[in-house]
């Protein structure tokens, strides 16, 4: 590695003029402005280096002791960091949340990178400001639906905060039941509030033994976080079973008069707007008249099917969304935005003063400042590429987007449902879905099998399940994922499944066919195919035998 000279000069160079336009640096940048997806082409979804082969490139622990030249160190991350990196952005790659991203993102991210804004404060993001306020009541309006003059009077406002910009879907959850407990447990006459004095003085002034907060067993791990984060405790956080994947509001409110009976008190009910397993949607509208009914807050963790509201087709599957106190979503997942821009909303604008805070040399009170009412500091202007991809896409375009992706995981489930060796698990509400690789004839013998056979054979499979994920992740032309799970056909029994995410616009028909001619392929060269075939076989044998 060449190394540059230890001078002033040289470190006032890197701040202040570009390198040659012919440098490493320079034709990198070249290539990826040119073409992005032309540069990931060249790259599969993993390559088969292993991750301790990886690892050896980021072993030493020693701070380097000489500055080295940027296009040096370019070159370096080129061959160590991006020739392993996962490319996101192949229209096979249908495993995760995390998909391409539209070419206009990255002058955008240089922008952002150049301008260096600080979200905290005024004084750093003047103009950052008002841009964040006016996303943030774009994505109200679009929850919320509120009149032009509602919008007038509080999108500006130094009282009032629409929602709060962070980095993610797990803040912004933390962000909405904080906003929640210190409501709940808010200042009364003789008593300061929760947020001054503490959850153990909090309880005595309400005589409460506990808070808890209810979710179905697929909510997001960020719920367990945040309990945690808040004090409250994981052993407060109420998860329900829910074999059909989303919460049921009779149960909901059963438990939730058992929980306060027993002298603790329900913070909140956290209804999912699309389950990162399967893409569900809870019944939002009746678990709103549930948190009602129990006096507790209503949020709606909508960091993946939030954006199915763009959709005049499908935005009546989260119906009830509307009548959440605070929502989550994630411009990171199905706005095509890159990482890094999450979102929570409250219906109320004055909420968020529930969590305000202020500092006299920076956070000064009576002042427009975001950092009075996030959670998060220092942030950078993330809000911009919201900004820009709403008015880029516009709503219109938003729902071209939504609409196709659950069209084409509609399309996949059919595939799946008509090859007479993969068996669906839980079909698409919007964009996700789960399957398993299971052979015709073990699937006909699962509908007639004891108990116990069906344990058994139910235990192959998922053994079977986990060879082919792995085989297929490691020849790197195509991901999936996968997840355990219960499902009503067997809802005794937490099953291994494959899970398919199809958010990526670049993803084809033939893509999905070919992944499914791959995983078949994978799965029928298995030990484990054979012996489900021959359990099959035996059990036929035996019973033509006593016929």
């Amino acid at each position: 590695m060449v190394k540059a000279q230890v001078s002033l000069e040289h470190m006032y160079r890197v701040f202040t003029k570009p390198e040659h336009h012919d440098s490493k640096l320079a034709q990198i940048e070249q290539h990826l402005s040119d073409n992005i997806l032309d540069f990931l082409s060249q790259h599969v979804v993993t390559k088969k280096t292993s991750l301790e082969e990886i690892e050896q490139d980021f072993s030493d622990s020693r701070v380097p002791e000489s500055p080295e030249f940027v296009s040096s160190h370019a070159e370096s991350l080129l061959d160590k960091l991006v020739a392993h990196s996962v490319n996101t952005y192949s229209p096979t790659f249908i495993g995760h949340m995390t998909s391409a991203l539209p070419y206009f993102h990255l002058p955008l991210a240089k922008l952002l990178v150049g301008l260096n804004q600080n979200l905290v404060k005024i004084e750093t993001s003047k103009a950052f400001t008002p841009l964040e306020r006016q996303v943030l009541g774009m994505m109200h309006n679009l929850v919320y639906d509120e009149s032009d003059a509602f919008y007038e009077q509080h999108l500006h406002s130094a009282r009032h905060a629409l929602g709060a910009f962070c980095s993610g879907g797990t803040v912004a959850n933390i962000t909405a039941l904080w906003v929640a407990r210190n409501k709940i447990l808010g200042p009364q006459p003789g008593f300061a509030g929760v947020a001054r004095a503490g959850l153990n003085a909090a309880y005595q002034h309400y005589g409460i033994n506990n808070l808890g907060v209810m979710c179905s067993r697929r909510g997001h791990y960020s719920l367990s976080k945040a309990v945690d984060v808040l004090g409250i405790g994981r052993e407060q956080l109420i998860t329900l079973p829910c074999p059909d994947q989303t919460l049921d509001p009779a149960m909901a409110l059963e438990a939730g008069k058992r929980y306060q009976q027993a002298g603790n008190k329900l913070l909140a009910i956290v209804g999912v707007g699309g389950t990162t397993e399967t893409g569900h949607v809870d019944p939002l509208d009746e678990l709103a008249d549930v948190a009602k009914e129990l006096g507790c807050w209503f949020h709606v963790d909508g960091a993946w099917g939030g954006a199915t509201l763009f959709s005049s087709t499908y935005r009546k599957r989260l119906k009830g969304v509307e009548r959440a106190d605070s929502v989550t979503i994630d411009a990171h997942k199905q706005m095509y935005v890159p990482m890094g821009a999450g979102m929570a909303l409250f219906k109320n604008p004055e909420d968020a003063n529930a969590v305000r805070h202020h500092a006299q040399y920076i956070l000064r009170e009576g002042s427009k400042d975001l950092g009075a009412t996030t959670l998060e500091g220092s942030r950078n202007g993330m809000a911009m590429m919201v900004y820009a991809s709403l008015h880029i896409f516009g709503r219109r375009g938003y729902e071209l987007l939504i609409d196709q992706s659950i069209e084409k995981a509609s399309t996949f489930a059919d595939m799946i449902d008509r090859h007479p060796d993969f068996e669906l698990v839980t079909s698409p509400t919007l964009s996700l879905l789960t399957y398993r690789v299971c052979p015709a004839a073990v699937q006909n013998k699962l509908a007639q099998a004891s108990d116990e056979e069906r344990r058994i054979i139910n235990e192959k499979l998922d053994r079977l399940v986990v060879k082919v994920q792995k085989q297929q992740r490691e020849a790197g032309k195509s991901f999936v994922s996968r997840t355990r799970l219960e499902a009503p056909r067997y809802p005794d029994y937490s099953m291994t499944v494959f899970r398919v995410v199809l958010a990526n616009p670049l993803t084809t028909h033939n893509d999905l066919a070919a992944i499914l001619a791959e995983q078949h392929l994978i799965a029928t060269t298995q030990p484990l195919w054979q012996q489900l075939c021959e359990l099959v076989d035996s059990d036929t044998e035996t019973a033509a035998a006593s016929g």
